[in-house]
């Protein structure tokens, strides 16, 4: 059997198919997440399997990236992160709890702030230029809760004490320091991180009930649609306006998959949030599904586009004519 292939067939499938399959099994079957030993500690231990996810993608975070590596992730790493945060404090300054159309500022914000790093690389490997794929360096810092966390302290949208911040950057800071020191380390640690996945995943669909994964349906795919429509209208602009060619702002246009677990560890911090998080963590793993179609969608327009508009500069105007 190729479970693993038919799994990875699903945009986002080793996030998502582990978080429904947790859900299904609260759905019909909680009982069984409350047998006790190691069953119930997996089931309930997503911030500590999150927390060694956090650690071995730090190991990954290079930080003698080249120059044009730097300037791209930093341009769209910027754009994306204040985007995303215009966007979630707009819904929260017109809207009330429940946000645009069931879209609290948390779920726009942890969806439109973070991207696919996997996603990224595929895209730019394909269709970039080397500096452009290096820029992952810089641009994996948005993927996961500590930029988003700091965005809605900043914002005090979530009450964001230093320590628990602190708390939830030590892992990813620890990571980077011995993935750095070491190289044989840090490729080590480095397949630990996808590895991890679908554990959480499940682990915090077993917190969510089928109820809530379809009513996050439509709110969750409106979401993706708007990571990659307005999200990544403003990545490529930016990422032109500084030299790029858009294939970079384009293939970073995503939700991450880890960003599901965003929600759950800013309730950790600030449990005011924990309702709102319960509702945004569905919404998210479907922007995620949803944005794993379209950013390829969006980035293979912009590498065609450009193809075209070379071929139509090079060509001498008697050709033109």
């Amino acid at each position: 059997m190729r479970i693993k292939a038919s799994i990875e067939k699903v945009p986002g499938g080793m996030m998502v198919i582990p978080l429904i399959l947790g859900a299904l099994i609260n759905t019909f079957f909680p009982q069984v997440l409350q047998i006790g030993g190691f069953t119930t500690a997996i089931a309930t231990g997503a911030t500590a399997i999150i927390g060694v996810f956090l650690f071995c993608m730090g190991a990954g975070m290079d930080i003698k990236a080249a120059p044009q590596a730097i300037k791209t992730g930093i341009v769209i790493t910027s754009v994306k992160l204040a985007v995303g945060v215009a966007i979630g404090l707009l819904v929260a300054h017109f809207f009330d709890e429940n946000g645009l159309w069931g879209l609290s500022s948390l779920a726009i914000i942890s969806s439109m702030t973070n991207t696919n790093g996997g996603l990224y690389a595929a895209l730019t490997g394909e269709f970039g230029s080397k500096s452009e794929v290096g820029a992952i360096a810089i641009i994996s810092v948005n993927d996961g809760p500590f930029l988003t966390m700091i965005a809605l302290g900043t914002a005090g949208i979530a009450t964001i004490p230093f320590l628990s911040l602190l708390g939830v950057v030590l892992p990813i800071a620890f990571g980077m320091i011995v993935g750095n020191l070491d190289r044989q380390l840090r490729d080590f640690l480095m397949k630990g991180g996808p590895m991890l996945i679908p554990f959480f995943a499940f682990a915090l669909g077993c917190g969510l009930s089928l109820e809530m994964l379809l009513n996050a349906g439509l709110p969750g795919i409106l979401l993706g649609v708007a990571t990659v429509g307005i999200g990544g209208f403003f990545n490529v602009v930016a990422d032109q306006c500084t030299g790029g060619t858009g294939v970079a702002g384009a293939a970073a246009s995503s939700t991450a998959g880890n960003a599901v677990a965003t929600p759950a560890a800013v309730a950790l911090v600030d449990p005011s949030l924990a309702a709102t998080a319960a509702l945004a963590t569905p919404q998210v793993a479907a922007s995620t599904i949803t944005t794993a179609i379209l950013a390829p969608l969006l980035t293979t327009y912009i590498a065609k586009r450009n193809k075209r508009t070379k071929t139509e500069s090079d060509t001498p105007p008697t050709e033109k004519a």
